[in-house]
């Protein structure tokens, strides 16, 4: 079972690199955009523990307190996000001094959290990330801190609390202290630590023109910051968040033949509009995983349900462990340590999918046209003057064919899968029959009409060889294992 998982892991990668080649795909020369982005969002404490001096008190084997992880950890742990995954941002939560481990209960806007690790840590693990060619996005929080925080230690600001509850304070987001004071905090944050993102958590009662003043401050620092949040707001964000779309995809994708009209709901005001680009993501740090809802087989729900987030027009957001099929409620029992011991199958589709999106800026920000979309079966089209792109999720349970007609594609086309590396040609009725198993994806490019593909050929012998050289090395050393036992 091993050997076949590895035969069919080489084959891919040989085969994805042969399409490449002979392939032409855009590359953007510089990052430019949030949806040239794709977020990989996780929780220090949970991630990796790469240093046991900050490990005083920690627990890993009680889910409610810190287990260990650090930002060492997450530093070397950086190739699973960026090379294995191609994940181009690590959202890493709030790193501020907290009494929880997912930093939900902060004491202060300008301490580190010790049991994540130093402030050069912090630093150090920025510089690195970006050197591998990923940012790093922090979380701030805006309200609902704890009670023992250190504003809340100061008789002065009194005023500026609105309520306690369960341990935690309240700001109160309409006193314009509390807002200027807010605003320095992160100013003075994104100003001694390089990040390349921040995302305002706890917004409240935050109005939209405080959270633009404080939009613009953090860009005052460096323009190139990105700036979300996770709760809706009309506010001047680089990407915007809805609460549905977490339910719109966890319902299509939970099992085969669901209903699907919804999928495009928010999306569309993105491309028909050209609003903020909406965040695409199955669930998220503060819900149920979206496995807890999966009707069917998990990982081929995993699978599908990520292609479409990292696939539609958007900002692609994916919660760790989604590509291991963590499970569990909100809070702790979501939050499970990561386990690095695990089969790589999503990785590699992931991965496989995220070079191709990386490779090519109309894929990621290129003209949308849908094609089909109907009770789990997708196809669209990404498109510009240099490159068009056919993407279909056969999320039903069998086969699907959707004809694309000659004048949509052009004459002398052909259309040739990534990921399967399937050629479809125009049949005698004039249109372009896509046909897909139940419950697969594929990424088409839509390119000129050629003969023999030589770099197919070279790369599938070389498939080949690998196999028969794998093959004589397990003859060569059963005949070894006999000799000495004889």
């Amino acid at each position: 079972m091993k050997f076949k998982k590895w035969f069919s892991a080489t084959a891919a990668s040989v085969l994805l690199a042969a399409s490449f080649t002979a392939t032409t795909v855009a590359n953007a020369e510089e990052t430019k955009s949030i949806t040239d982005e794709s977020i990989y969002d996780l929780l220090v404490d949970r991630f990796f523990n790469g240093s046991a001096q900050n490990d005083y008190n920690a627990d890993p084997k009680d889910p409610s307190q810190f287990a260990g992880g650090d930002f060492k950890g997450i530093g070397e742990k950086l190739s699973l996000i960026k090379k294995d995954m191609g994940f181009s941002i690590a959202s890493i939560g709030s790193v501020f001094a907290t009494e929880k481990y997912d930093g939900s209960m902060v004491t202060s806007y300008t301490e580190i959290e010790p049991h994540f690790g130093t402030a050069d840590e912090l630093k150090q693990l920025i510089q690195n990330a970006e050197q591998n060619g990923v940012s790093i996005m922090i979380d701030f929080p805006l309200t609902n801190v704890s009670e023992n925080h250190e504003w809340v230690q100061d008789a002065a600001k009194a005023d500026w609390i609105v309520g306690t509850s369960n341990g935690k304070v309240r700001w109160n987001l309409k006193n314009e202290e509390v807002q200027q004071a807010l605003i320095e905090a992160i100013v003075n944050f994104v100003s001694t630590y390089k990040v390349g993102g921040v995302r305002l958590t706890n917004l409240d009662i935050a109005d939209t023109s405080f959270l633009n003043e404080m939009i613009e401050a953090i860009k005052g620092v460096n323009d190139q910051i990105y700036v979300i949040s996770n709760e809706d707001s009309n506010a001047n964000f680089d990407a915007t968040y809805y609460g549905e779309t977490n339910e719109i995809f966890r319902n299509i994708y939970k099992n085969v033949d669901q209903d699907s009209s919804n999928q495009l709901k928010y999306i569309e005001n993105y491309v028909q509009n050209q609003e903020a680009p909406t965040q695409l993501m199955i669930d998220n740090l503060n819900t149920d995983r979206f496995t807890l809802d999966v009707e069917a087989y998990p990982p081929t729900r995993v699978k599908l349900a990520t292609a479409a987030t990292l696939l539609l027009p958007g900002v692609p957001v994916m919660q760790y462990g989604t590509e291991i099929v963590m499970n569990g409620e909100a809070g702790p029992e979501a939050h499970q340590l990561y386990n690095f011991r695990t089969d790589k199958e999503i990785v590699d589709l992931i991965g496989n999918i995220q070079t191709i999106r990386n490779k090519s800026e109309t894929l990621r920000s290129g003209d949308f046209k849908l094609l089909k979309n109907e009770n789990g079966f997708l196809a669209f089209e990404r498109y510009s003057d240099d490159e068009r792109w056919i993407v279909v999720i056969n999320n039903t349970g069998k086969t699907t064919r959707i004809d694309v007609p000659e004048e949509e594609i052009g004459a002398d086309k052909e259309i040739r899968g990534m990921l399967e590396d399937d050629i479809i040609r125009v049949n005698e009725e004039g249109v372009y029959p896509i046909v897909l198993d139940r419950e697969v994806i594929e990424i088409f490019q839509v390119t000129e009409k050629r003969g023999i593909n030589m770099s197919y050929v070279i790369a599938l012998g070389l498939v080949y060889i690998l196999f028969i050289g794998f093959i004589v090395a397990i003859i060569k050393r059963g005949r070894r294992q006999r000799v000495q036992e004889n």
